[in-house]
């Protein structure tokens, strides 16, 4: 028997806009609304709710038989609530199925638990109560911002009380196993289980669908649910993790991604054996079988694998550790305009623009920015965070 659970990553941060020092002192708007608004119109109509409609057309036909998981940061849902409506919508008639997980986050999609445990225990809490508030659903399984994953993070969960954690399944902490069973974070309770990605088979449809170079390409229903079929025996969960962009934004509807996703099911589900489940039903059904240890941070960003696509050179060091680092003095005021300013600041993906990788790692981030180069993602951070600072100063 193999089970296929797919989790989908639903983000979008508040872009900075193009903050010059000029601006430092006299433009309190540190966010480029008008991006924002024109980056989740055209996500929403390329992705989110084509993917939505199949999806919960999928839910109809195949019943209690298909099943899904999302993580949607908090900052994604306030741009649902501000520009799409009709996405957020759209989302609640998944939850509404009974058939959709939701996972736990930070809130603002943030590196917090690198700096600060208390901030990152309270996203996760805010997030939580977000999720609650529009999906009537309260996540008992957590994600961490870009899987970024070690052991002691593992614990940390585990204390708040989840009862499972999503990570990386790269061979360097499996060794010899196979990323398709449910584990132990090594050193915890053992009450929480890990389910790890399987980036192979995950890649194959994020990554390489459109790819005509690849040797496997056009990647079918029919040649995937046979590898899929090849594991029963050797496996127990295929955790197919991937950014949900990846259906009609990063892989466009004419390369044919939504109708391999609308006859996927039918295929995989012609073996008896196969089934579709939630990350929190397969910590339930199956066994945990090994400890895995994780001593250093793994994520799924990069070749690497590491924290290095956001805490790679000095304009990232310095700028993450400088937003942090007001943590007390933005908290101490009270003022809960500036906290949310200073929080939408610790978005991961401010850092993540500010790489300087070549090759393919870089070209991704490239994709991925909406600034002209790192440098510039880096002075427009820097500038607002320095009118942050002016502003916290006078109201000293």
């Amino acid at each position: 028997m193999v089970s296929l659970c797919f989790y989908f990553q639903v983000h979008q941060p508040f872009r900075v806009k193009e903050y010059k020092i000029f601006d430092i002192g006299s433009e309190e708007n540190y966010f480029n609304d008008k991006l924002n608004y024109d980056i989740m119109r055209k996500v929403a109509h390329k992705c989110y709710l084509p993917m939505n409609e199949l999806l919960l057309d999928l839910i109809k036909k195949y019943d209690s038989d298909f099943k899904i998981a999302f993580s949607i940061s908090g900052v994604a849902i306030e741009q649902m609530e501000k520009y799409a409506p009709d996405v957020l919508e759209s989302f609640k008639k998944l939850a509404q199925t009974g058939c959709v997980e939701f996972l736990s986050e930070t809130y603002y999609h943030s590196l917090s638990f690198l700096y600060s445990k208390e901030e990152f225990k309270q996203q996760v809490e805010m997030h939580r109560q977000k999720v609650l508030e529009h999906f009537n659903y309260v996540p008992q399984v957590f994600r961490n911002t870009e899987l970024i994953y070690r052991n002691d993070l593992a614990h940390f969960i585990e204390e708040l009380g989840f009862k499972g954690i999503v990570a990386e399944g790269w061979e360097k902490y499996l060794d010899w196993r196979s990323p398709n069973f449910v584990y132990h974070p090594a050193g915890s309770n053992r009450n929480i289980g890990l389910l790890l990605k399987n980036y192979k088979l995950s890649d194959d449809i994020a990554f390489r669908f459109s790819n005509k170079e690849w040797g496997d390409f056009p990647l079918t229903t029919e040649k995937f649910s046979n590898w899929v079929n090849d594991l029963n025996g050797s496996g127990e969960v295929i955790n197919l993790f991937m950014d949900y962009e990846t259906f009609g934004e990063h892989q466009w509807e004419e390369s044919g991604i939504f109708e391999f996703m609308k006859h996927l099911p039918s295929e995989i589900l012609k073996h008896p054996d196969n089934n579709f489940i939630t990350p929190s039903e397969a910590i339930d059904r199956f066994d945990k079988r090994d400890d895995i240890d994780v001593p250093d941070y793994l994520s799924w960003a990069d070749s690497e694998r590491d924290l290095s696509a956001w805490l790679g050179n000095k304009m990232q060091d310095e700028a993450c550790y400088e937003i942090f680092n007001l943590e007390g003095d933005v908290k101490s005021l009270g003022d809960e305009e500036m906290i949310s300013k200073w929080r939408k600041l610790t978005t991961s993906d401010h850092f993540y623009y500010m790489c300087t990788k070549f090759w393919d790692d870089g070209d991704v981030h490239k994709y991925f920015s909406c600034y002209e180069s790192p440098y510039d993602a880096y002075i427009y951070f820097m500038n607002a965070l320095r009118d942050l600072e002016k502003r916290l100063e006078s109201k000293k």
